[in-house]
């Protein structure tokens, strides 16, 4: 989402009081929005305060409070490596689990290099392969024009929009974009600017891995609600399918001559954020996992917020916080970004989450291998802190 467009609590709020006036005859929005006396006599539902003032109807405070009565019974607890090590082989085999679980072989990669582009700088690969039986993956690889030895990999997870196309710097009309825009910032051009090789994927239910009603509504609709509740249906979660997807990229990048196979990262911002996180926490070839606009509490945003719906793990609160699987990737890399005004990941939430997996990386004694970067915007990649990271990890 772009940065001046309006908070989602905000447009929804707007958009429920419009559809009220048009049933009501109102005619002044802003005072209707406003609570003026137009809007008195309003047909308020069928109960009032005075009536109920001693029962509860409200379903987030429902799920707060249910919240605060769960005791995860996986929360991190160890006060040594040792016993922290043997938390982490518990518990990454609990979150497989609960996001459904992986394949047990892994098919044939039958990848295809479809194009090569030459741009300033760099070279641009279209990329397909199988992930698993019956689902292909799509990538652009982008790599530094002059490559004297084998170089670092960077995975590049696209948030919600237009998909891949929208990180590597394609406008709508399928040309090269000018200048970088949006708010993912086209953050895998600024990976291969930098010297690193980045593989943009198209993640399940974006950009060309829609299905076809989604991709008449336009270039920015997903595909995820009935994508993701079909993962659910079958026991399974979307986040587990992407984060396949990012395992399955990583053992394509490791057949090539010009990666590095032992420097490879994760970045994702928002929903590429989530598989970035959930991918280098339960696969350890990761180095570095970047998340940019999502690590917080799942109680202040997941919980709280209305989210799409590839965001939820059926159970996963009664066994770990969004913390806890941070701590599955220590002592490896972990970058955290988070925009002070960001509305659906509360920063609050995120400074919590990330002191209480500070706490994990300090039992590794590894506390210099977290970081957090905190900047002045809304829902949007910022980058400097994160490339600095990378500079001295990877």
């Amino acid at each position: 989402m772009s940065t001046k467009r309006i908070a989602r609590r905000q447009f929804l709020k707007q958009n429920v009081a419009a559809t009220a006036i048009v049933a009501s005859g109102f005619t002044d929005l802003e005072a209707h929005l406003q609570g003026s006396s137009n809007s008195k006599g309003q047909y308020r539902g069928p109960l009032n305060d005075s009536e109920v003032n001693d029962r509860q109807f409200d379903s987030r405070e429902f799920s707060l409070s249910s919240y605060e009565n769960i005791k995860p019974s996986m929360s991190f607890s160890a006060t040594n490596e040792t016993s922290a090590r043997l938390w982490q082989k518990r518990v990454r085999g609990k979150l497989s689990e609960l996001l459904g679980g992986f394949p047990s072989t892994r098919v044939a990669l039958q990848a295809r290099i479809l194009e090569k582009k030459k741009f300033n700088g760099y070279t641009r690969e279209k990329i397909v392969f199988q992930s698993r039986d019956n689902l292909s993956v799509f990538g652009y690889l982008l790599l530094p024009e002059k490559i004297s030895s084998p170089v670092p990999a960077i995975v590049c997870l696209p948030g919600h929009g237009r998909g891949s196309d929208d990180i590597v710097g394609i406008a709508e009309n399928g040309e090269q974009r000018e200048t970088k825009s949006g708010y993912e910032r086209d953050f895998a051009l600024q990976v291969v600017e930098r010297g690193y090789a980045a593989f943009a994927i198209e993640q399940l239910a974006f950009g060309c891995r829609r299905d076809e009603a989604a991709r008449k509504k336009g270039p920015g609709a997903s595909s995820c609600q009935p994508a993701a509740g079909a993962a659910l249906l079958f026991g399974q979660t979307m986040i587990g399918w992407r984060a396949w997807d990012t395992m399955r990229a990583i053992d394509y990048l490791l057949s090539r001559s010009e990666i590095n196979s032992s420097r490879i990262a994760t970045m994702g911002i928002s929903g590429g954020g989530t598989v970035s996180l959930f991918s280098a926490a339960l696969d350890e070839r990761i180095k570095i996992g970047v998340v940019s606009g999502y690590f917080n509490t799942f109680r202040d945003s997941i919980l709280s917020l209305s989210h799409c719906i590839d965001n939820y793990v059926p159970g996963i609160l009664n066994y770990i916080e969004m913390y806890d699987i941070a701590g599955l990737i220590a002592p490896r890399g972990l970058f955290v970004e988070s925009g002070e005004r960001d509305p659906i990941f509360p920063i609050h939430g995120s400074r919590l989450a990330v002191k209480k997996a500070q706490a994990i990386y300090s039992v590794f004694g590894a506390a210099d291998k977290i970081g957090h970067e905190v900047f002045d915007d809304e829902h949007v990649f910022y980058g400097k802190g994160t490339f600095e990271f990378i500079k001295r990890m990877l």
